[in-house]
């Protein structure tokens, strides 16, 4: 599954004149081009549960159906895909929320058009048997990856039990160090994704104390094109969006055959895909609309973007804090829910 690696967008952002001969000339845009006119746009993707729709959406012929020319671009290092859309490589990316503020506060103009996913338990904080509560982690060995977003999941949760990083002791460790870590007794606990979260839970050697389930919206995963694109082909970005929630019935009405096809693309038997899509929760149209709107709640877009900002600013990764209209653009849901409910 993806790394979500919020610090690696400033390096990159600084190497865009660099990554003007790379980028998507590294990734395998071999997995296809579908239908339309004009000139295809670069939809590029990387391994993440939610985002193998876009193949459901290809497979299924949706992006001809709704007359738009999409070449689905494969990169299987996420960060790599974050490259490609600084330098204009790609016309738009699927990636987090936390990974598009360094760019916008940056002036690279984005536009993120579509919630895909949020994490609903792909995230969490395995602890030691031993451990029985958040309050529990007071002065307890605790790992996770330093300005990831699960970094945030972990404050959060200290936030909860009215603890804080100071009162733990913290190690900053990748997901792929802490997790066999954790396994091997190192550490008390460790906020992980999958699949190294259900490694640990299934060996018997931890529990799931807190997870993005209990934190509905705080990482969510979005489509984002470079904003040229939103201005100049809108009905594009709409065409688009409707072959998405098409596959999205589709896969409601034949969720055998939709998981099948996904779980082919992921090259991943079908339960063990299963087992991962269901770590999200897929963005049905009615909760895209809702997440574009403002309210005071991790639900709403704007107020993850302005949390995760902070938290970002507070580690020194971001040098400002970027207004979320400047980059959130809902108006795309709203008239894609106005056409079909004609």
């Amino acid at each position: 599954m993806r790394q979500r690696i919020v610090s690696l967008i400033l390096v990159l952002i600084l190497s865009v004149s660099v990554l003007s001969g790379c980028g998507a000339d590294t990734a395998s845009s071999s997995k296809g081009s579908s239908g339309g006119s004009g000139e295809p746009i670069k939809l590029a993707l990387s391994p993440w549960p939610g985002w193998f729709v876009w193949y459901l959406v290809k497979e299924k012929g949706f992006f001809e159906k709704n007359g738009v020319n999409v070449e689905l671009v494969w990169f299987p290092v996420y960060s790599d895909s974050l490259s490609a859309l600084a330098s204009g490589k790609v016309d738009a990316n699927s990636q987090t929320l936390s990974d598009t503020l360094a760019p916008a506060s940056k002036g690279i103009k984005l536009k993120a058009v579509l919630v895909n996913d949020n994490s609903n338990g792909g995230d969490g904080v395995v602890v030691k048997p031993s451990v029985n509560s958040l309050t529990d982690l007071k002065g307890k060995k605790v790992a996770t990856e330093l300005g990831t977003v699960d970094h945030l999941l972990m404050l959060t949760a200290l936030e909860k039990a009215g603890l804080g990083e100071k009162d733990v002791s913290y190690t900053n460790m990748t997901v792929n160090d802490a997790g066999p870590a954790f396994i091997s007794g190192n550490l008390d606990a460790a906020v992980l994704w999958e699949p190294f979260l259900s490694k640990a839970i299934q060996e018997g050697k931890g529990k799931l104390l807190f997870s993005s389930k209990d934190t509905p919206g705080l990482i969510p995963d979005l489509l984002v094109f470079k904003e040229e694109i939103t201005k100049n082909r809108p009905e594009d970005v709409k065409k688009i969006l409707n072959a998405w929630f098409d596959a999205l019935d589709y896969w409601k009405a034949n969720p055998e055959e939709a998981l099948q096809i996904m779980a082919k693309a992921a090259e991943t038997p079908v339960d063990e895909y299963k087992a991962g899509v269901d770590s999200v929760k897929i963005f049905q149209l009615e909760d895209n609309v809702k997440a574009f709107q403002k309210a005071d709640s991790l639900e709403s877009l704007a107020f993850t973007s302005d949390k995760t900002a902070n938290f970002l600013k507070g580690l020194d990764m971001l040098t400002a804090i970027p207004k979320p209209e400047s980059f959130l653009d809902g108006h795309f849901v709203e008239e894609v829910m106005k056409e079909r409910k004609k």
